[in-house]
């Protein structure tokens, strides 16, 4: 075997990183730049602009839902969402352990309880059985992610969600363009929750939207983060359980996002084109499998790809961290995603009175000893890069195998 670079021998990358061939994110596309100039020059910023209103029909059309309601970043949508379904105090949702915190935090917003679950340990989404274990009579809702990209299995969800009258709300912040069974993320829920931050496949700087098919719930939704205001029926009340916010969107933002929809289908093709190509050629290395879909014919939109190391095949001594400092020295990176579980983040510091966790053991494992991630915009390199970051993974895999 070829010497590995962290013990002197030849890096794959010969000294550089995968990282310098990835393209600029986020990806500017140059007839952005005008339409900024002209709001700008236009004095009109914000409340529901021109692109304000393409994007509400545009991105519902994408993700293949009657209505998008836009606003703030995609933990105001989580939030709306809950309000708009009547959640608050004395009611408890059922979330992942593996998540950001904001699915979490907004049922906490809504003055509701979350109970957190485990995760399946091949999709890494929520698992439906912990979810059956976790109902009780205050259950309201659940708060399935689609972790990656990879789509939970909606149709276990919905039929527990059935079983005892619960609502389901999508958390999509990982999934624009996603897909099972021919049904966009976001589609399956009474309500689906997108997020635009700074390192999502579609990105306003900050931004979200809710998705949805029912009218009623469009409307709800609009008037939480409009202040109470309504496209639908202007110059009448909001209903009167509704306190309503202010988490409304702006002009920039929604121009730069919506120039990005515009170019979704070649970057998709691309991100998917290379996800397969890795995934392919990872077939031959050893101690690494990639984090399965729930279902065969799931389309991912590849936010991550990410591997789940098989430890009990590698050499004694050898743990994620020596691995990774193997791979850097190939010249690729590969992160942790978060790092911990939710409830173990920096930023999660909400009292154990205030949440429920239920035990963690998938969870714990996967994000302290197996997954290992890479962003997204390594996907929209050329397919030399991944064939040679493979390369790399095989190059030590091989090394550290038993």
């Amino acid at each position: 075997m070829v010497k590995l670079a962290i013990e002197g021998g030849p890096s794959v990358f010969n000294g550089k990183t995968a990282g310098e061939y990835a393209p600029k994110w986020p990806s500017p596309h140059p007839e952005t730049e005008q339409k900024l100039i002209d709001i700008f020059r236009s004095g009109k910023w914000g409340l529901r602009g021109e692109y304000e209103q393409k994007l509400e029909t545009e991105f519902a059309a994408y993700q293949g839902v009657k209505h998008s309601v836009w606003m703030a970043n995609g933990t105001t949508t989580l939030e709306c969402a809950l309000l708009a379904l009547g959640i608050g105090p004395g009611d408890e949702v059922i979330v992942p352990g593996l998540t950001w915190i904001a699915t979490a935090t907004a049922p906490l917003y809504c003055g509701a309880k979350p109970v957190i679950v485990d995760i399946d340990p091949e999709t890494l989404c929520i698992d439906p059985a912990k979810i059956e274990e976790a109902v009780t009579p205050r259950t309201k809702a659940i708060i399935p992610v689609h972790l990656f990209s990879a789509v939970a299995d909606m149709k276990k969800i919905l039929a527990i969600a059935e079983k005892h009258h619960l609502h389901v709300v999508e958390d999509c912040a990982h999934a624009h363009g996603a897909r099972q069974n021919g049904k966009g993320a976001g589609s399956f829920g009474e309500i689906g929750s997108f997020s635009f931050q700074l390192s999502k496949l579609m990105t306003g700087g900050e931004g979200g939207c809710c998705t949805t098919d029912d009218d009623r719930l469009a409307e709800r939704i609009f008037r939480l983060s409009h202040i109470g205001n309504s496209h639908w029926h202007p110059g009448t009340l909001a209903e009167s359980d509704l306190l309503c916010r202010q988490y409304r969107f702006t002009e920039f933002q929604a121009a730069i996002i919506y120039d990005q929809l515009q170019h979704q289908p070649e970057a998709v093709a691309k991100r998917t084109a290379n996800g397969n190509l890795m995934k392919k050629l990872l077939e031959d290395v050893p101690c690494v499998k990639t984090q399965k879909s729930s279902c065969p014919d799931d389309v991912r939109s590849y936010y991550f790809i990410i591997l789940l190391l098989e430890t009990e095949r590698l050499k004694s001594g050898v743990d994620r961290a020596k691995i990774f400092e193997a791979l850097a020295a190939e010249g690729v990176g590969f992160g942790t995603a978060w790092g911990c579980p939710l409830y173990k983040s920096l930023a999660w510091n909400i009292p154990d009175n205030k949440y429920v966790k239920h035990e963690m053991p998938v969870c714990e494992e996967v994000c302290y000893k197996r997954l290992m991630s890479w962003g997204h915009a390594m996907f929209l390199c050329e397919p030399w890069v991944i064939e040679k970051a493979v390369e790399a993974l095989k190059k030590v895999m091989t090394h550290y195998a038993k």
